[in-house]
């Protein structure tokens, strides 16, 4: 079983990534937290990556090319990225969305304990929705010219969730029903609650 995870940022991915992975007691793997590290190695922020990006395809291949080979070699498992769905077609393909000024709250509330290292501190809300607004633009030039896709068509997913008022332990819960709609006959079904263990 592979489980992709994708998304709009704010939208609560790796924490609903963590919670599944404790719960399934499998591992996750998250693209974004990679091409991150790629940002700060160079020096320079997540969005400026993402614009060079744009003209140079290395910073969205390498990490494409290494889900892809992940995909292909091993099971059991979550990824979390943009297009984690498309580059591992057998997964279970998640697609978790949120209101714009929630999540805009939500990011700005991780930027105040310094979560993302690769981000610049935002000074307000409204800055994180703009840079998210071109987060989101710069994501869609770059998959549309690379590899023809559109990442936020829901139709691209077997589940959609909007988090904009759901706990996380809900959230988890209805991955785990999702989960066990899928689960072949005879396979025991595991018990579902809104809390996470």
């Amino acid at each position: 079983m592979i489980i992709t995870i994708t998304g709009v940022p704010g939208a609560g991915k790796s924490t609903v990534a963590t919670m599944l992975s404790q719960r399934l007691k499998i591992p996750w793997y998250s693209m974004g937290d990679l091409r991150g590290k790629m940002a700060i190695e160079r020096g320079i922020t997540i969005d400026e990556l993402n614009a060079i990006g744009e003209r140079k395809a290395f910073t969205d291949k390498d990490v494409d090319d290494y889900q892809a080979k992940l995909g292909r070699e091993q099971d059991n498992f979550i990824m979390e990225g943009r297009l984690s769905w498309h580059f591992i077609p057998q997964s279970l393909k998640i697609f978790l969305d949120v209101d714009a000024n929630e999540a805009a709250r939500r990011i700005f509330d991780a930027s105040k304990q310094g979560l993302r290292p690769d981000e610049k501190p935002y000074a307000s809300s409204q800055e994180v929705k703009d840079r998210v607004a071109a987060r989101l633009a710069s994501d869609s030039r770059r998959y549309q010219k690379y590899y023809n896709v559109d990442y936020l068509n829901r139709s691209n997913y077997d589940l959609v969730i909007d988090t904009t008022n759901k706990d996380p332990e809900v959230i988890l819960s209805l991955i785990l029903a999702r989960l066990d709609e899928n689960a072949p006959a005879g396979v025991e079904s595991r018990p579902l609650s809104t809390r996470c263990p």
